[in-house]
């Protein structure tokens, strides 16, 4: 939550901007009656007559600048962003204006996470968690995106252009790389079983002994992340092919692709908790019927299935006999019940009734409330058809013995405990009072950090430019490092607040954030880079750029997707791969001139 003091520090440092924000003019001031001496600014009257001086006093507001004047009569080496903001051709000055400009656009991000966070208390999880949400998380960066497009002509747009690739890229590194791997150090656990154990953490730095557990539902948003890339190969096909004629085309289809693939992203993100209740209860359903054909199998007067793999009939009819108490040749609930109890159940929040509720809906074809021997028969067949397609750790050798049938279960247990640890609706959820005020809190907080982010962005690209040229050092570097520590710094803190509580529920929701966080800079801010592109005639010429995106979100993307347990070890891999993407745009550009 944004500090109740910020608005009215932003405030202050605006008013500080534009006190100082040009040539300061100053006339004379005579003390006493004329014509004593007066106290003036060194030009006389007579000088200002005889062309000789100038009527007031003009402080340049750089020595550059100044030198500049003296020499050619110049008036100022650089332009005022909307003619009154601060202004300097000097390094010192320019870094400290983006210093500045940076602050506030991390204000801005600070008021939306804020506003997003009252907003979601308000209205729940579905269309703001899933729409307005990621979108307005990346609105700094794409007001950043989209001011270096529009300003000037369209050669100025095109050199400065390269500010928002570099933002682009520098967010998406920085978030998988040096966030990634701070989370995964200040949220570790003691590992049991390739297993994060909640609040234990007593092997300190062990590489391997300590690490970060999520739920499947993490996996899935890292592979979602992967497949948002797609449009920066599309946008790259005419360089691979090296083809010119059909670089403004790749343009517009990698445009329309980044759009679909938004739009299809956002409608994921609103349905998305009915999907994790729908496969939530699909793993509740496995683990019953798996856990059912593990107690038959003790159960059993002899073995469930033959030497050539196939259901034993005699054996489940004796032990439908054996179960059917009143010999009417009909299986009720009740009797169902006394084939079930001594299941463990519990271990995921269900209780008997519930478990001869899905075994009885399951059998029972005719449905009549009871079992007859074939549908129990065909019932138990089905049941090992799937636990035979599952599969088990102990493998197909073993199948239908009891270590199977043990494997299995355990299996399902973990994945609904996995599944269970990013379901969010077993949550205390407190009672929001005055939901009024709160709401138009949260719609203030939102305009307060779009103006700022609005109002800003074009002065930032603008300094970062004037920095450029005043160090000689490239606009993408200084755009790559910088700026997303401006406008991911709100992010970047929650995310390491939320994995230093140390519970896999909070590892799951602060990974899923960093990627859902990348995959809305693929999708959202690269379509505004790809529209000012195609708008205004540039020319895509960011293959390094491009190629540093595509290795560390398929690294990261494709590590995260087949595991939900990262050993400490894993985050020197992440730490290792910022250095890395610098070093490469620098080779690949300044040595092999792909830029």
């Amino acid at each position: 939550m944004a500090n109740h003091r910020a608005p009215l520090l932003l405030l202050v440092v605006v008013v500080l901007l534009l006190s100082v924000g040009g040539s300061v003019h100053c006339r004379s001031v005579l003390l006493g009656p004329p014509p004593p001496d007066p106290v003036s600014d060194g030009v006389s009257s007579a000088d200002v007559r005889r062309g000789d001086g100038h009527p007031y006093l003009l402080l340049s507001r750089s020595s550059s600048s100044a030198s500049a004047s003296a020499d050619d009569g110049s008036s100022s080496s650089c332009d005022q962003t909307y003619g009154f903001m601060p202004c300097t051709a000097s390094w010192p000055g320019n870094l400290f204006l983006i210093l500045v400009y940076g602050y506030l656009m991390f204000m801005a991000a600070t008021y939306l996470s804020s506003g997003s966070e009252l907003l979601l208390e308000i209205l729940g999880p579905g269309i703001v968690g899933g729409l307005f949400l990621p979108m307005l998380g990346a609105l700094p960066d794409a007001m950043l995106i989209l001011v270096s497009g529009l300003s000037g002509s369209s050669e100025t747009a095109q050199s400065q252009v390269s500010v928002g690739m570099g933002l682009l890229a520098g967010s998406t590194v920085m978030l998988l790389t040096v966030i990634w791997g701070s989370c995964i150090i200040v949220g570790k656990c003691d590992l049991h079983n390739s297993f994060a154990l909640d609040k234990q953490d007593t092997k300190g730095f062990s590489l391997k002994g300590s690490g970060v557990s999520t739920d499947l539902w993490t996996s899935y948003a890292a592979r979602i992340m992967v497949f948002s890339v797609i449009p920066f190969v599309i946008v790259q096909l005419p360089q691979i092919l090296n083809s010119t004629s059909g670089k403004h085309l790749a343009v517009l289809i990698s445009l329309i692709v980044s759009l679909a693939l938004l739009i299809a992203y956002c409608i994921y993100q609103v349905v998305q908790p009915w999907i994790q209740k729908r496969r939530l209860a699909y793993v509740e359903d496995k683990h019953v019927f798996f856990g059912f054909l593990r107690h038959i199998r003790t159960r059993a007067l002899g073995r469930l299935l033959t030497d050539d793999g196939e259901l034993d009939k005699d054996v489940v009819e004796k032990l439908f006999r054996t179960l059917d108490e009143n010999g009417d040749g009909y299986l009720s609930a009740a009797e169902l019940k006394a084939l079930i109890v001594g299941i463990r159940f519990e271990e995921i929040d269900l209780n008997e009734d519930d478990a001869v509720d899905k075994v009885m809906k399951d059998f029972d074809s005719s449905n009549d409330f009871r079992l007859e021997l074939p549908e129990f028969v065909d019932g138990i067949s089905r049941w090992l058809s799937t636990a035979r397609s599952s599969g088990a750790a102990s493998g197909m050798k073993n199948f239908g013995t009891m270590k199977f049938l043990d494997d299995l279960h355990h299996q399902t247990r973990q994945e609904h405990a996995q599944l269970k640890g990013g379901d969010q609706t077993d949550e205390v959820t407190e009672g929001v009072e005055n939901p009024k005020l709160i709401t138009l809190k949260a719609v203030l907080l939102l305009v307060l950090g779009t103006i700022v982010a609005g109002a800003f962005a074009d002065p930032l690209v603008d300094v970062v430019d004037n920095f450029s040229d005043a160090t000689g050092i490239p606009t993408f570097f200084i755009s790559f490092i910088a700026l997303p520590l401006a406008t991911n710094s709100s992010e970047a803190v929650s995310a390491i607040i939320f994995a230093s509580r140390k519970k896999q529920r909070t590892a799951s929701l602060t990974f899923s954030e960093l990627y859902g966080a990348v995959t809305m800079n693929n999708l959202l801010c690269l379509s505004v880079f790809l529209a000012i592109v195609y708008i205004r005639g540039l020319t895509w010429d960011f293959s390094s750029e491009v190629l540093v995106i595509l290795i560390v979100c398929f690294v990261m993307g494709i590590f995260a997707s087949f595991r939900t347990t990262f050993p400490l070890w894993t985050s020197s891999l992440a730490f290792l791969l910022y250095p890395f993407s610098l070093a490469l745009v620098y080779v690949l550009d300044y040595i092999f001139g792909w830029s």
